[in-house]
């Protein structure tokens, strides 16, 4: 199969033909891994990311007959299953961001900030957030980041987390609240993520 018409197949087509040949399902791992693994890092640090990231596709491996082939785009299905996978280590998860707090650094962040200057002041707001971040209860912190960090929609973090989508509205809604409690009236989405949280 062509570069070109790999890209214009969709996930569940994808999903469908790897139930006869399975190694066809290598093509989602390529096309969200780094993806996943960047959300889990900031989640959990590092030391999990690269096993809930393994275990995410390898749990959607074996659940690929019970996936819903009318739902084209596998990445809210995908980003579920990390999320839930996550719940084994919410322990990690308030460990990395106590770590963030302590010390400003954001590990998936932290490579590619070059100024100093802008550097010492997301150190700083980071710190805040992480805490904040932290005291969230975990369903809001979970769509809140599936949104901030994960890139999802409203509607794939409802999917995600298999919950409706007004659900996700009043718990992104509560969390950004309480963060903008916490951060002294900044509004939390400008600190969470340099994307938009709106629709």
């Amino acid at each position: 199969m062509s570069e070109t018409s790999r890209a214009d197949v969709d996930d569940a087509s994808i999903i469908e033909r790897s139930r006869r040949e399975p190694e066809a399902f290598a093509e989602l791992f390529r096309r969200y891994a780094v993806d996943i693994t960047r959300y889990v890092t900031r989640r959990l640090g590092s030391d999990a990311a690269d096993d809930v990231g393994a275990e995410t596709f390898l749990t959607a491996f074996r659940q690929r007959d019970g996936y819903d082939r009318s739902r084209p785009n596998a990445r809210p299905w995908l980003y579920g299953i990390a999320t839930n996978l996550m719940g084994r280590y919410v322990r990690a998860e308030v460990r990395q961001l106590r770590v963030l707090e302590r010390t400003g650094v954001d590990p998936v962040m932290e490579p590619f900030t070059e100024r100093s200057d802008e550097r010492l002041t997301a150190e700083a707001s980071s710190r805040r957030l992480a805490g904040a971040l932290r005291a969230l209860p975990r369903g809001h912190r979970d769509a809140l980041l599936l949104v901030a960090w994960g890139g999802l929609s409203y509607p794939e973090a409802a999917e995600a987390l298999g919950v409706r989508l007004g659900t996700v509205r009043s718990r992104i809604s509560r969390a950004r609240d309480k963060l903008r409690k916490e951060l002294g009236g900044i509004d939390p989405m400008t600190t969470v993520s340099k994307e938009s949280v709106y629709e």
